[in-house]
């Protein structure tokens, strides 16, 4: 038995089969149950163990159909519409996975049903042994109890005194009747079951866009034929998305093993893509790359190819010399970057709406479409007015001026003395109003020294604004 901490005492949180037959639940005193039966076998509940053990059962129910729910604390949901012809049809189904749990030693209680709430009321409250090949019939739920409802004790109970025991009994009366009485969840509910209304499950994880799979015959116990299934079956894939004339920007390879684990490899490109080939190198580089390399352990049974992001994807004219472009190029050069380093790994830079130059700029992934990373860079005809190396945070200098607001004719940077040749400048910039932090205008210069180099400097503040002169901070250099 499993007990928790509640209302100022210990109490169970769930018990097995014996101790239910001896007559323990859920929600009794630990100190009463005690007192009647003995021996007991007391564990704590760990209910966050219980939640990543349910979702680790959703992962390896989606050998089975690839929507899957969770139905808290102690079930799942699974829509196998179109999914029993893979297994000589939906019996077979059910069949499998209760091999596959029974596995495992779990002992289910499961039904089939046209709904999604029809086969939850089943599964919970119906009888415990029913014929594969009858599943969720009229008959069935009509014979539920009013628990199937799953409504407050008190609304149970309600319904027993006034003799309506079944849904059946309730399957005939006005819905606007019960909704008065005991509300719109009880009245809900019922209609769910019943299949007036259909409502669908939200998976688990989100249904892939384009997906192919193979379930092998004789599971695969060597890692390395993984890459060549993997390798029909992104030809497979390709094939599929060219006649929908879309392309992938993210694939990802389950692995389905013997023993219930599920691997996922995921590989991404910067553009869209359905070559086949250059798909294939990414997983063999990703593959190769893993800080855990692919454990095949007892077999792999079925392995899944999904493109996540699918998008349109027009035919490409090839350059006159047969290559691809530079920008083609270089889009795959940063494929194979993320494939073998990782995505936060290989980076750029992007713009951002700011005219203070450490805010004007971020880093982005690499493969971060420009529309989503923010707005283009705007380059300006001429030399660039600011540097593309900027220091983090500005160093200071010791300057020298015919005025105080001037321009300096000399600094002092990390203890070296320069003579300013030339100099362009003020650029005012003043600081974003709407940001804490007192920051000061800055009155930026492009300085160039008797020896060609060239340097930013802004003065932080304005003569007169404090008691203190404004300093001097030296905020890049010019290549």
């Amino acid at each position: 038995m499993l007990v928790e901490r509640a209302r100022g005492g210990r109490r169970l949180f769930a018990v097995d089969r014996r101790a239910a037959a001896l007559g323990a639940a859920a929600g009794q005193s630990l100190a009463e149950v005690q007192a009647r039966i003995s021996p007991l076998a007391v564990l704590a509940a760990d209910p966050g163990a219980d939640a990543g053990f349910l979702a680790w059962l959703a992962g390896l129910c989606e050998r089975f159909t690839p929507l899957v729910a969770l139905a808290p604390p102690d079930g799942l949901m699974l829509d196998i519409t179109g999914c029993g012809h893979l297994f000589a049809g939906e019996a077979g189904l059910l069949a499998a996975l209760r091999v596959r749990l029974g596995r495992l030693g779990l002992s289910v209680c499961d039904s089939i049903a046209g709904t999604p709430d029809a086969a939850r009321a089943l599964a919970r409250f119906g009888p415990t042994e029913r014929a594969l090949a009858r599943f969720g019939s009229a008959e069935d739920v009509m014979v539920l109890p009013v628990a199937a409802l799953e409504a407050e004790a008190a609304v149970t109970r309600a319904l027993l005194r006034a003799g309506l025991r079944t849904i059946g009994d309730l399957a005939g009366r006005p819905a606007g009747a019960l909704a008065a009485r005991f509300g719109t969840g009880p009245a809900l509910r019922l209609a769910r079951i019943l299949g007036r209304e259909d409502i669908r499950i939200v998976p688990h994880r989100l249904p892939d866009a384009c997906m192919v799979e193979r379930h092998l015959v004789e599971p695969l116990v060597q890692a390395q034929a993984v890459e060549a299934v993997l390798a029909e079956l992104i030809a497979a894939l390709s094939v599929l998305l060219a006649r929908r004339g879309a392309g992938g920007r993210g694939f990802e390879a389950s692995l389905f093993r013997s023993d219930g684990e599920v691997r996922r490899v995921l590989v991404e490109t910067g553009r869209a893509s359905r070559d086949a080939g250059a798909i294939l190198r990414l997983f063999a580089l990703r593959i190769a790359a893993l800080n855990e390399p692919i454990d095949a352990g007892f077999g792999i049974e079925l392995v899944r190819l999904a493109a996540v992001h699918v998008e349109a994807l027009a035919a490409v004219q090839p350059e006159l010399d047969g290559g691809s472009g530079e920008a083609e190029e270089v889009g795959a050069l940063i494929d194979r970057l993320v494939a073998r380093l990782g995505r936060d790994r290989v980076l750029r830079f992007a713009a951002r709406d700011s005219h203070v130059p450490e805010r004007a700029a971020r880093v982005v992934s690499a493969q971060l479409p420009s529309a989503l990373a923010a707005r283009e860079w705007i380059a300006p005809p001429g030399p660039p007015a600011r540097p593309l190396r900027l220091f983090d945070p500005p160093e200071p200098i010791e300057t020298l001026a015919e005025v105080p607001d001037g321009t300096p004719l000399r600094f002092r940077w990390r203890r070296a003395l320069h003579e300013v040749a030339r100099a362009e400048g003020p650029e005012r910039i003043a600081p974003e109003w709407w940001r804490a932090g007192g920051a000061a205008t800055r009155d930026y210069y492009r300085l160039e020294d008797s020896e060609g180099r060239r340097f930013w400097v802004f003065r932080d503040g304005l003569h007169g604004e404090g008691d203190a002169a404004p300093g001097w901070f030296l905020h890049g250099l010019f290549a």
